[in-house]
């Protein structure tokens, strides 16, 4: 288990103070390596909490541009960072925040042709994607390496959570469930709403993010009660949260008692993807 600094002892000191924290957990948050895809709305929340938190391993999947438009919510990026690779500005934001992390840049889409090797190097993925193929993608991947995720995803006033690791069993004996157990299938392509069409109130976002964040810290701590067989709900306009129980579903495709998903040769680039407005 990797040893505290100094440094790092004043740093985390009000982890340290906690009970269920203390020393072995915040070792647990140093030794931990994290992948994040996408370093948009959700993802800017999540990488600046883990780093914050002192996750030792943070990597960061994603190929687009800061743009003027993206800051309303995108809290990892500055005025100055416009045009910049979004990896890249996120990666100065946390090192701002703890130099004493690692920080992986991936300046790249994760696609069928990428996803196992990328996932298999980090111990928990966030996505924190902007459109159903990836979602589907990296759901798949991460079953298949036998990684945890944790899931979420905006609309323009309310977001949604959930940890899905299929790859360990409930208090009855069965799989916890995937992505596809709740939506086997992802929606036709042009039946959502494009993100930039429906917008997003920036906050939302920030909302929607730091629960993230605080659903992978609890996952790599071993705190509370996971997510996984749950899905979270934020509706910001009625200022509620709803929790809806899942479970998984013995027919779908991937995980199911007789799985057709046993790679990722299914998944295609989409020509429009859909977003739920990250």
């Amino acid at each position: 288990m990797a040893t505290l600094t100094s440094e790092e002892v004043q740093r985390y000191k009000r982890h340290l103070v906690l009970r269920d924290v203390g020393a072995p957990g915040q070792q647990k948050l140093k030794g931990a390596r994290v992948l994040v895809i996408g370093a948009g709305g959700l993802g800017s929340p999540v990488v600046t909490y883990l780093a914050a938190a002192g996750v030792g391993g943070i990597g960061i999947v994603d190929d687009d541009r800061v743009s003027i438009d993206n800051l309303q919510r995108q809290i990892a990026h500055r005025t100055e960072d416009a045009d910049r690779l979004k990896v890249e500005s996120a990666r100065d934001t946390i090192l701002r925040i703890n130099p004493l992390v690692t920080v992986e840049t991936h300046a790249e889409r994760i696609d069928a042709s990428n996803a196992i090797a990328l996932i298999s190097r980090y111990d928990i993925v966030a996505d924190g994607s902007d459109n159903f193929a990836t979602r589907y993608l990296v759901s798949d991947a991460c079953y298949l390496a036998k990684r945890p995720l944790v899931y979420a995803t905006l609309g323009s006033f309310d977001g949604y959570v959930s940890t899905f690791k299929p790859h360990e069993k409930d208090s009855s004996g069965n799989p916890y469930p995937t992505l596809r157990c709740v939506f086997p299938e992802a929606p036709p392509a042009g039946l959502v709403a494009n993100c930039e069409e429906v917008g997003v109130l920036g906050p939302v976002a920030g909302v929607v993010g730091t629960l993230q964040a605080t659903e992978v810290i609890k996952e790599i701590l071993g705190l509370g009660e996971s997510l996984a067989g749950r899905l979270l709900i934020y509706d910001a306009l009625a200022t509620r949260f709803e929790i809806v129980s899942i479970e998984w579903d013995p027919d779908n495709p991937l995980s199911g008692r007789h799985p057709t998903i046993v790679d990722l040769s299914s998944h295609r680039p989409s020509q429009n993807p859909a977003c739920a407005a990250e």
